[in-house]
């Protein structure tokens, strides 16, 4: 069989990287841009990468949500960067809504099932003859902290902590960051929580901020709730951060 090149992006977090939205609304996927790795839903092939992205990936003893995830930003993702490099994601869903940072801390349930996820798609692709040309992980995670007031600081050490360690032990080069946004009743909830995000882009070379759309969906009509986006939000949030991946790695070499 001939050799595929791809990108094995992992997509981790909680609710907004998961999806909230309405697949309906998402873009098609461009033919060839990308495709899904279902590491418990279906680890023995490649699906097509579609919406709702990792609506079957529950893991019980892991990251599990059945029924929650209805429409994401990772066609719009993927479509966006397939455009800069030429060459297609293999996207991994890993994402929980609702979740802390210390609950991805290594050593978690949701640690242990993220670098699981990622290995067992290494693994396969690997074995399938494909070339993997860049691994990464997209994550958008924060909202539960500024709900829970984590303290800035805090809540900066144990990202970087869980960022080097998940990185490190699975040959992650590039954390590519997506910003999270405002409470929709609550213009400062989130505010310490975004700024502590700014800086670990501007402080760690391995954490790329791709996009800090969501801070202005409140404004213009684009929440769903609370706390969550209509698929239009996601599609324009994953449009940049997709664009702006792919730009980055194609001043790499790619």
């Amino acid at each position: 069989m001939e050799q595929k090149e791809v990108l094995l992006m992992m997509f981790m977090g909680q609710s907004n990287m998961a999806g909230r939205g309405n697949a309906q609304e998402a873009p098609a996927l461009i033919p060839g841009a990308g495709y899904e790795y279902r590491a418990v839903s279906a680890p023995e092939c490649l699906s097509p990468l579609q919406e709702p992205f990792g609506v079957n990936e529950n893991n019980e003893s892991g990251v599990t949500e059945p029924g929650m995830k209805t429409g994401s930003m990772v066609t719009s993702f993927a479509n966006a960067c397939y455009l800069e490099t030429g060459i297609p994601i293999v996207g991994v869903s890993c994402a929980k809504g609702g979740s802390s940072i210390a609950e991805w801390l290594p050593g978690t349930p949701y640690y242990r099932d993220a670098t699981e996820r990622m290995k067992r798609c290494e693994q396969w692709l690997t074995a399938h003859g494909y070339v993997i040309a860049y691994r990464g992980m997209v994550w958008c995670q924060g909202c539960t902290d500024g709900d829970l007031h984590t303290p800035p600081e805090l809540y900066k050490a144990r990202t970087k902590r869980f960022i080097e360690s998940f990185c490190r032990e699975c040959g992650v080069r590039t954390c590519f960051l997506i910003q999270i946004g405002n409470h929709r009743d609550d213009k400062m909830r989130y505010v310490p929580i975004r700024q502590a995000q700014t800086e670990l882009a501007q402080e760690t070379g391995d954490i790329v901020l791709v996009s800090e759309q969501f801070k202005t969906f409140a404004e213009r009509g684009l929440m769903k709730d609370e706390f969550h986006y209509r698929q239009e939000g996601y599609n324009l949030a994953g449009e940049e951060a997709g664009r702006n991946t792919g730009r980055y790695l194609s001043a790499r070499g790619l």
